[in-house]
């Protein structure tokens, strides 16, 4: 029975001048271990030697900076040389911690095991992360560190209106590469209009309608519309934060701090077309600073 679906003898003869080898696996010649909790963020807009290059430039990163400093956090280490691609989900920040606070609590471990490699988390599961290392729990809290239930409802709207339209403002501030530079070099990023589609409320209509001959294609974004929208909303947003130390008039800082930071700052190193809009309101520079501070402290390169 075997001799029937043997391989023919001038198969195996040709075969016989490509033999198959294998090797045994290649180990790294050294791995460093995890000794403190490492946030892999966007680089910061600059790589020279400043006490700023620890924040990075990408508002989704910086808000996560942020809320791990206005948590309290120190010695938060700095990694900015992952690409999104190598990052859980594909997009940053993701946390790095030491399997002695990793949130499976897998201490036993061996080295042999991966210990040393710690545990990866998403950006979700960094409130979780926290929690667990202050020894509280954020979710015993039904004010979520607001003054009052009327504050933590209103909360929602800010978080809206900073995500919505001072986001779309902040897209639409960013250079964008020419029409050549997009050809030689693709981006895996999607483009403006796509972006722009997902964050506006109502989206912006295509560029062809239902009598054009052209299936719909793009959106038709009204750029003096979002500028305009924008420009309330940071109105409003100096008006309300007004004197107090924190938004709402918390007595702790809040997400809504963490997130309020991430985009003024970003803001403020942005085109004039928005900057100015920030540099007008006093008490939006003065607060901006102030927690910008606090936040550059927590982490180190």
């Amino acid at each position: 029975m075997a001799s029937i679906f043997s391989v023919p003898a001038p198969i195996v003869a040709f075969n016989a001048h490509f033999p198959l080898k294998s090797y045994p696996p290649i180990k790294p010649i050294s791995k460093s271990s995890i000794t403190a909790p490492t946030l892999w963020v966007h680089p910061p807009r600059s790589l020279t030697l400043a006490p700023d290059n620890v924040l990075s430039a990408d508002v989704e990163c910086l808000k996560w900076q942020a809320y791990l400093a206005l948590r309290g956090l120190k010695d938060i280490k700095i990694r900015l040389d992952i690409s999104p691609e190598g990052s859980i989900d594909g997009s940053l920040p993701n946390l790095h911690v030491p399997i002695g606070e990793s949130l499976a609590k897998s201490e036993k471990l061996s080295k042999s095991e991966g210990a040393e490699d710690g545990e990866l988390l998403a950006a979700h599961s960094i409130p979780t992360w926290v929690d667990a290392k202050l020894g509280v729990d954020s979710n015993a809290d039904p004010l979520e560190g607001y003054k009052d239930q009327a504050s933590r409802v209103e909360s929602r709207a800010w978080v809206s209106l900073l995500e919505g339209n001072v986001h779309a403002a902040l897209i639409i501030s960013q250079p964008q590469p020419s029409y050549l530079h997009s050809l030689l070099f693709p981006s895996s990023d999607p483009p403006l209009s796509e972006s722009l589609q997902k964050i506006l409320s109502p989206p912006p209509p295509p560029l062809t309608g239902l009598f054009s001959l052209l299936p719909p294609r793009g959106s038709r974004v009204n750029i003096s519309l979002v500028l305009s929208q924008y420009r309330d909303a940071i109105s409003s947003l100096s008006e309300r934060l007004g004197t107090d130390n924190w938004f709402l008039g918390s007595s702790q800082p809040t997400p809504l701090d963490a997130l309020a930071f991430a985009y003024l700052h970003c803001i403020l190193h942005s085109s004039d077309t928005i900057r100015i809009e920030v540099t007008r309101r006093v008490n939006l520079v003065a607060w901006e600073w102030r927690v910008r501070c606090v936040i550059r402290e927590s982490f180190v390169l």
